[in-house]
């Protein structure tokens, strides 16, 4: 009763059962419902996102690994979409900046956010988060020779390793509804000393020309396995499920490449 209720409550988040009017969101939205393995994932994070401790508030560690498993084992292809829909109106970014109930999963019970130093600590310490953000520092590395500051070959493990970053300690998410601006839950006006530090570490995310320019153009090229998803009438030898099956064996060659700066010393 509590997944359906909470399956509910975030397709009220993400809109209309109807996508005639062109939300990207939507779509993704309805294509993760339309396949089992998603939904019944993100019905699993929904119940725990939205429920409540005995002592009030939402449980937090629940929700954040609820997260990690719908994003580690979902279809690729589904789960990207759902957070990285492109938008081009408040309404439809801020149903994307609700997609993992921020409330919960992003935020902290707290009015005002901590400084970034205090996750990022957490994170360093953590066997969950530290490799997940190494990784990401990794994958998402600017290149100079790069126009919008990605190689095409790197985007889509730019975006791979942020997407394993929600859930963690440092989980990022949209900052508003009228940018795809990203950043965590945190600001480095109460940072002291480590100002600097605070003001890198956040950087990742605020001023990443590689970020930027995968998360723009996976809005520029709508992932077709999606479009087939969404058409009825489409091939089944071109399901969801297949496309994940072949992009997780290619994951697990990209593991590899990755492997070696897990063995580095923290960045910052």
């Amino acid at each position: 009763m509590v997944c359906c209720l909470g399956l509910v409550l975030l397709l009220l988040l993400l809109g209309s059962v109807s996508s005639a009017g062109g939300n990207r969101c939507v779509d993704a939205a309805e294509a993760c419902t339309a396949d089992a393995q998603c939904q019944r994932l993100r019905s699993e994070y929904v119940a725990q996102c939205l429920s409540r401790a005995a002592q009030g508030g939402c449980p937090r560690a629940r929700c954040r690994r609820a997260l990690r498993r719908f994003f580690a084992r979902g279809p690729p292809a589904l789960t990207h979409a759902l957070l990285f829909c492109p938008c081009a109106g408040s309404a439809c970014a801020e149903r994307r900046r609700q997609t993992f109930v921020p409330s919960c999963a992003f935020s902290g019970p707290g009015p005002a956010p901590p400084s970034c130093l205090e996750p990022l600590n957490f994170c360093e310490r953590s066997r969950v988060c530290r490799p997940r953000l190494l990784a990401f520092q990794a994958s998402c590395a600017p290149a100079p020779s790069a126009p919008d500051g990605c190689l095409p070959d790197q985007r889509a493990r730019c975006l791979r390793a942020y997407a394993g970053l929600v859930g963690t300690a440092v989980t990022p998410n949209y900052v508003d509804n009228v940018s795809a601006r990203v950043a965590p839950w945190c600001d480095c006006g109460a940072s002291g000393n480590g100002r600097e530090d605070c003001e890198a570490f956040r950087g990742l995310f605020t001023r990443n020309r590689c970020l930027d320019g995968a998360i723009q153009a996976f809005a520029r090229g709508w992932p077709p396995v999606l479009l087939d998803q969404l058409n009825p009438q489409g091939d089944p030898e071109h399901s969801l499920l297949q496309v994940s099956f072949a992009v997780r064996a290619l994951e697990g060659r990209c593991l590899l490449s990755i492997l070696p700066v897990l063995a580095l010393p923290a960045l910052l």
